[in-house]
Parts: structure tokens; C-alpha cells; sequence
């Protein structure tokens, strides 16, 4: 690894290709294999722009879920090889990306120092035995895959008969992960699946070697140490490593949020900090046990990063992050939804985004998976469901199925924001006899639910002049609220300055710091949930609120002592004393 930051996964379709873009300069990303009409879709187009052959994959045919993930992911792994061996092979000319490769290295970097000394070199052989040298100890970025555990739909042949657990959404896809050809991480998020999390240990890809190496790694998506902890004991006891814990801010980030019950970044992170050996101890132990048993015996203990991601938005965070907790890495999403030779937005979206307002990032009950949803306002997806739902027809078509969980009027489960399920609620809604202002309550709720399926592709498609004649051409966007900061269109070159801090895009910019920023968004859900539970308030749920509230508190005295130690504290002691005035301002 030569960088200090990856990509994480962005949506559906807004990260899918993001490989081709990034991993021959070194930096890692993440695809989502969640939707395998979008891989199939994608792998004809790039195989037709590299002039390659392409044999379609029909649904018909036998484990075509799996199929088409493995293809695309080759089709990836392929395409990024030959990209960075082409790469390897140019001279080293200011302008060639031979010299881009280095030249976005962090300052500091062994590498990039070897690079930069070579340079003064005069020509001749010593100076082509270093350009060998350095062309030797370069390497490409990780191409890695996302699959949300969760989103796990049971799947039926035209007969409606099960096809078996091992043909649920999320197995078929993690199937197609272990028959690709990457050497690479799967990342698994949105909490644990004893189903899929039991299926790993089928697979000998994610066992390792003597030297404790793995084909196969597991990265899990985390948002406090103790769910961290709990999912890796249940791996570890079965024989499968997990190589990085990706903690994630749980409100301050892109796509679901999770709200944790009050647990702020920084804490949890000191939690890691302050117990990651012990728990890799522990781990250590279990798996090491489990091999045994299948006949492995280690001779090196294996690897685990932390790393960290959700809301970062300068160099000076990111470096703190990387110092002060000893992570080994960071995640930078959002912001890089406008640097467009990286990511998958369509010229309309990409200009939303740049001139958008703090008030048109807001979390949203939007999801059909009934989690807490980073919505944009301007987003023409949203437009859509306004303008449907005027005509009086709320809800979408469902097409894709991927998020059908609800089985409320049917037997086989439906989606909640499509037509077919929300006709069905408000026509129940309407047998109520409940007073106006109650009716439009729970209708809002019902049509709140936006097809995500069909909209976090749509940016793709218009992108690469995919989209089909009778396809929506709506666009959903989930960008966390930090990219509130960012302002204009970025080049590759400039955001990963940013990150490492030669260029600063945020100069003319008031931002709290991370920290303050995450803490604002979690007093606003408190002061959300108090509201809402107003008319129906009970000792449980107070409890839980005050329990909240209380452990949002300590996190306020954790940050008091932790500002202390930054070079210019009063920036940031001014801001949390203000949020601590409005938590304490907020009545259980």
C-alpha cells in the first residue's frame, strides 16, 4: 500500500468503474456488486471501449448472479494490469503517468523521495538502474468489493420454488467475489448475516498460507469496538481472518447511516487505540485454533489494520487521524463525487452538487430498508417522487427487486417505495379514521421511500450514454454532508493534494473540525427522535434517549480533554462548548 487514503464504495454506480480510473496510480477503491445488471451492463461497455469480445449472460442462464460478477470483476482485474504494466513501461518524461504515479505520492514517501532524487539524476546507467528500481517497488491499487450483508434477497425460479441459501443475493455475490481472479478485500457492511458470515468458511481462498497470506480478505464495515469485536470472535472461530476493521462515522458519511446510541467517532477510535492488541490477542487465539483443526499451522501472526472514514474534509484531520489513533489509513468518499475523471456523476448532478447548500444534505427515512438515508434535495430522483406523487401516483415501478423485504399485504416480499406496496398502504391509510394532520403524517411516511435500485445507477448510465429509451432518467444521490464544503469540480490531481495537504481547497472555507461537525449532526437526531416520540412517549424509550444523551455528554468531555492537545484548541473549544449548550438544552 503507497498511499494513505482509499475510496470507498460510492453508491451503486457512482464507484463501479472506479478502478480503471485510480488503481495504476497506486490508490485503492471499492466496487458495489450488489446489483449485477449494472456489472453486466458495465463490463459490455468497457469491454466494446477496449475493443475486447463480449458474450452476454442472460438471466436465464444457470447462476447468472455469480456469473456476471465474476466477469466483471476479471474483466477489472484485467483491464487495471494491463493499464499499470503499460504504465511500468513508460519513460520517465514529466506528463507521462509513469511520473503522475509518484508525483501523487504523500510527502514524505519513501518512493516518492526515491523518485524526485532520481530526477537530479544525470543521465546514464545509474540513472536507469534507479528508474528499474523504482519501477520494481511500485504496485497497484486494491480492487476491492462491497457487499451490504443485509441486503440479502431469497431468490425463486419462474415456478416459486427457493433456489437455496446459497442463491440469496448476497452468497451469489460473495460467490462471484471468490471466483474472480483479485487478490483483493471484500468488504462487508450494514451489520452481521450468520447466513453469508457462516458461507465464508466455505471457501479456502480466505484461508492462509504458513506465512498467514490469503488469496481472500475480509474487511469489515464497523461503527463502534464492541459490534468490531463481537463480528470477528464469530469469523476468528471458524478460521476466517478479518485483515482491517473500516470504522465509519455513524451519521457523518455517505449512503446509510447508522446512528450509533450516542457513540461518537473520537471515543470509539480511542477504544480501538487503546484495546486493539488485546483484541487481536484474543482473536489471534481463536484463529489460530480453527486452523489447526483444519491443518494449518501458522508460523507468522497475520495482519489487521484500523482504519477510518465518514466526514474527513482536510489534511490537518486527516493527519491527526492517522498520528494520534496510529491508523494505517482513511477513507475519502464523498468529496470525490466531484472530481469526475474518478467517479460516475452526469454533468447535471455533478453541477447540483458543486454550487448545493449545507441545507440540501439531510438524513432522510428514504430508504426502503427502513435505515436512516444521506438524501440531496436538488437530486432529480427526488424531484420525481414529488412530481408522482402530485399526479397521484406514488411509489416506483420495481424492476430490479433488490430491496424487497415487506410482506405486509403480500406473500412474497415487495418493496416499500414501490407503486404496487404504497397503493396498497394508502388505500389501508384511507379505511382510518384519523383527523387530517395525522392522515398526511403517515402519508408522507409511506411516500417518503425512494426507489434506490434504479436511481443510484442512473448517474452511470447518463455518464457512459448507457441509459436505455424507456429507462427513468431520475438520479439518486447519496453524498454525506461534508461534501457540503466542497464547492467547485475537482481534478484527481488536486483532491489527492488536498489529502496530503500541498494544496489546501478549503482555504477561503469556515469548516468546523470533523469532530464538532459529527457531534452537531448527532445533538440534531437527538432533538429528531425527542420529537417524534412526544406523543408517544413511554419509560423505555426515555430511557434510551437519556442513555443517549448521556453518552453524547461524555463524548463532550472526551473531546475537552483531546482539543487540549491540538496546536490552536480554541477553535474547537469554542465550537463544542456551543453544541455542548444546545445537548444540554435538549429535554428528555
Amino acid at each position: 500500500m503507497v498511499h494513505q487514503f482509499h475510496i470507498p464504495v460510492l453508491g451503486l454506480g457512482y464507484s463501479i468503474d472506479t478502478p480503471l480510473k485510480v488503481a495504476r496510480y497506486g490508490i485503492s477503491s471499492v466496487v458495489s456488486i450488489v446489483d449485477d445488471e449494472l456489472t453486466e451492463r458495465m463490463r459490455e461497455y468497457h469491454a466494446k471501449l477496449n475493443q475486447l469480445p463480449f458474450k452476454k449472460i442472460g438471466k436465464e442462464e444457470e447462476d447468472f448472479r455469480c456469473r456476471r460478477i465474476i466477469a466483471y470483476l476479471n474483466l477489472l482485474n484485467d483491464l487495471v494490469t494491463d493499464q499499470f504494466e503499460q504504465l511500468k513501461k513508460q519513460e520517465f518524461i514529466p506528463g507521462n503517468d509513469i511520473c503522475r504515479y509518484f508525483e501523487l505520492l504523500p510527502e514524505g514517501s519513501k518512493l516518492k523521495s526515491g523518485y524526485e532524487l532520481m530526477m537530479e539524476y544525470p543521465e546514464g546507467e545509474q540513472k536507469q538502474i534507479f528508474q528499474q528500481l523504482l519501477r520494481n517497488a511500485m504496485v497497484k491499487g486494491a480492487i476491492d468489493v462491497n457487499i451490504m450483508s443485509k441486503v440479502d434477497k431469497l431468490n425463486f425460479d419462474k415456478h416459486g420454488t427457493y433456489l437455496g441459501d446459497e442463491n440469496t443475493d448476497a452468497l451469489s455475490a460473495l460467490r462471484g467475489f471468490v471466483g474472480s481472479t483479485l487478490n483483493s478485500s471484500v468488504i462487508l457492511s450494514a451489520g452481521m448475516n450468520p447466513r453469508l458470515y457462516g458461507y465464508i468458511e466455505s471457501f479456502p481462498n480466505f484461508l492462509p498460507n504458513a506465512a498467514a497470506n490469503m488469496r481472500k480478505q475480509i474487511i469489515l464495515k464497523v461503527s463502534d469496538f464492541r459490534s468490531a469485536f463481537i463480528q470477528a470472535k464469530f469469523l476468528a472461530k471458524k478460521g476466517i481472518w478479518v485483515s482491517e476493521f473500516r470504522v465509519e462515522s455513524g451519521l457523518n458519511c455517505g449512503g446509510h447511516a447508522f446512528a450509533t446510541d450516542g457513540f461518537l467517532l473520537g471515543p470509539i477510535l480511542e477504544d480501538f487505540k487503546q484495546n486493539r492488541q488485546s483484541m487481536l490477542d484474543v482473536l489471534y487465539e481463536l484463529y489460530s485454533t480453527a486452523l489447526v483443526s483444519k491443518g494449518i499451522f501458522l508460523t507468522e501472526l497475520p495482519k489487521q489494520k484500523v482504519t477510518v472514514q465518514g466526514g474527513i474534509g482536510t489534511a490537518g484531520e486527516n493527519e491527526f487521524l492517522l498520528t494520534h489513533y496510529q491508523l494505517d489509513a482513511t477513507g475519502w468518499g464523498s468529496p470525490f463525487l466531484l472530481v469526475p475523471e474518478v467517479t460516475n456523476v452526469d454533468e447535471g448532478t455533478l453541477n447540483q452538487l458543486a454550487n448545493a447548500q449545507a441545507s440540501d444534505f439531510y438524513l432522510s427515512n428514504s430508504s426502503p430498508l427502513g435505515v436512516l438515508f444521506n438524501s440531496f434535495r436538488q437530486s432529480t430522483a427526488e424531484r420525481q417522487r414529488l412530481d408522482r406523487i402530485q399526479a397521484g401516483k406514488p411509489g416506483s415501478p420495481c424492476t430490479k427487486k433488490y430491496l424487497c423485504t415487506n410482506t405486509e399485504f403480500t406473500k412474497e416480499p415487495i418493496c416499500t417505495a414501490s407503486s404496487k406496496y404504497q397503493k396498497m398502504k394508502i388505500k389501508q391509510l384511507k379505511g382510518m379514521e384519523v383527523d387530517p394532520l395525522e392522515f398526511q403524517e403517515r402519508f408522507d411516511k409511506i411516500t417518503e421511500k425512494l426507489c434506490l435500485c434504479e436511481g443510484l445507477c442512473t448517474s452511470a448510465y447518463l455518464k457512459t450514454d448507457l441509459i436505455k429509451p424507456k429507462e427513468s432518467r431520475a438520479v439518486a444521490v447519496c453524498p454525506g454532508p461534508n461534501l457540503s464544503f466542497f464547492n467547485q469540480v475537482y481534478s484527481l490531481d488536486e483532491m489527492v493534494k488536498h489529502i496530503y495537504g500541498s494544496l489546501n481547497l478549503l482555504e477561503k472555507v469556515k469548516r468546523p473540525h470533523l469532530f464538532i461537525n459529527e457531534l452537531n449532526l448527532y445533538i440534531d437526531y437527538l432533538q429528531k427522535e425527542v420529537q417524534l416520540q412526544l406523543q408517544d412517549i413511554n419509560d423505555k424509550k426515555k430511557k434510551y434517549l437519556g442513555n443517549f444523551k448521556e453518552q453524547l455528554l461524555r463524548g463532550v468531555n472526551y473531546y475537552k480533554t483531546l482539543f487540549t492537545d491540538l496546536s490552536k484548541p480554541e477553535m474547537c473549544i469554542n465550537d463544542l462548548l456551543a453544541a455542548e449548550i444546545r445537548l444540554r438544552a435538549t429535554s428528555i
